[in-house]
């Protein structure tokens, strides 16, 4: 499991003109089964995923994707979780 953290750079004012491929990038992760939440972070400083059903290269790919990367309007970290107990309700992440 992964969480990516996208924090806004200088370039964070440029945001509006990627936007939709921005959004377009998220619904293809949801879409392909790999990310299970995404949100702002709070108070206004970026985004956050979280990720699961990838390898750590296949995601850093993914992400690299991202217009808001590839166009600095962000930077992204992407942190390994290994889950070793959770809740009943996220059980299917232990599979």
């Amino acid at each position: 499991m992964f969480i990516v953290l996208l924090k806004f750079s200088n370039n964070k004012s440029q945001a509006g003109q990627y936007l939709s491929g921005h959004k377009d990038w998220i619904n293809q992760g949801f879409d392909d089964g790999v990310f299970l939440l995404v949100g702002s972070l709070q108070p206004s400083s970026g985004g956050g995923i979280l990720a699961h059903n990838t390898s750590l290269a296949e995601l850093q790919e993914r992400v690299n994707a991202d217009p808001f990367v590839a166009e600095d309007i962000v930077a992204a970290e992407i942190i390994e979780v290994a889950p070793s107990n959770t809740d009943a309700r996220l059980q299917f992440l232990m599979n």
